[in-house]
């Protein structure tokens, strides 16, 4: 079993930046690839970005590559999702997840097993 939970998010001006946690209990943290994932207001949650076990491949989806940068701390069993250049759309509530059936980084939301509870993030503009 692996508990997840997301801090980091709050009010942001266009432009800004913020910074996301996700810590994970358990001691198997660094046997999953893990994920971003968000979901706007009347939206479907969708995936913002994915990073290999060992960190060293990263996916992104379209609309945040060069502005967000996933990466994690395996000894503190923390993923963490840098958020640059934000923008109103940008706004939503951000979820990261385990997966915990597959040694392989996924953009599907369903090949993910565990999620936390999510941040939320307001980008004003």
């Amino acid at each position: 079993q692996v508990q997840l939970v997301e801090s980091g998010g709050g009010l942001v001006q266009a432009g800004g930046s913020l910074r996301l946690s996700c810590a994970a209990s358990g001691r198997s943290f660094s046997n999953y690839p893990m994920g971003w994932f968000r979901r706007a207001l009347g939206r479907e949650r969708e995936f913002v970005a994915a990073i290999s076990r060992s960190g060293g491949s990263t996916y992104y989806a379209d609309f945040v590559k060069g502005r967000f940068t996933i990466s994690r701390d395996n000894a503190k069993n923390t993923v963490y999702l840098q958020m640059n250049s934000l923008n109103p759309e940008d706004t939503a509530v951000y979820y990261c997840a385990a997966r915990s059936r597959s040694t392989l980084l996924s953009t599907t939301l369903s090949e993910y097993n565990y999620w936390g509870q999510g941040t939320r993030v307001t980008v004003s503009s």
